[in-house]
C-alpha cells in the first residue's frame, strides 16, 4: 500500500469565502500514482471546513447567508469565546456546521464523484494564510 502526503495553502482577504478545490486534489492524486483507494482532505484549522456539493453560484450564497443567520458575527459581544480577546466565535461555529473534512473513494486514477459533486474549501475566519491537508491511501 502507498501513502501521500501534501499541504495545500490557501489566503482569503475576505472573512468568509468558498474555493474549489477539486481541480488541485485531482492534481494531488494523479501525482500520488495511486490508482485505487481512499483521499482524504481536511483543512487544519479549526476555522475553516471541506466540504462536498455542487459548485453553483447560488447554492453558495445560499450558504453565506444561511451560515451568517446561523451564527452571525456580530455582535461579537454575544459569544463568550470573544471574550478570550478573539472574534471568531462564529467561525467555530460556522465550521462546525460544514464539517470538518470529506472522504472520496479513488477508483481507476480518478476521484469516484456522483453527478456534480465538488470539493470545496470553505474560509470563516480569512486574512492570514491556511492549509488543507490531502491525504491518499491505497495502491
Amino acid at each position: 500500500m502507498k501513502s501521500y502526503r501534501k499541504e495545500l495553502w490557501f489566503y482569503l482577504p475576505t472573512r468568509r469565502g468558498f474555493i474549489n478545490i477539486t481541480r488541485q486534489v485531482e492534481d494531488c492524486l494523479h501525482e500520488s500514482g495511486i490508482k485505487e483507494g481512499l483521499i482524504l482532505v481536511n483543512p487544519m484549522h479549526i476555522t475553516a471546513s471541506v466540504f462536498i456539493n455542487d459548485d453553483e453560484s447560488g447554492l453558495l450564497h445560499d450558504y453565506e447567508s444561511w451560515l451568517e443567520k446561523l451564527a452571525p458575527h456580530e455582535p461579537t459581544s454575544q459569544y463568550w469565546h470573544n471574550r478570550t480577546g478573539e472574534d471568531n466565535a462564529d467561525a467555530h461555529i460556522k465550521r462546525q456546521a460544514m464539517g470538518r473534512e470529506v472522504v472520496v473513494a479513488v477508483t481507476e486514477g480518478r476521484l469516484d464523484f456522483g453527478p456534480w459533486e465538488q470539493i470545496f474549501y470553505g474560509e470563516f475566519d480569512g486574512g492570514r494564510r491556511k492549509r488543507v491537508l490531502v491525504k491518499i491511501i491505497g495502491e
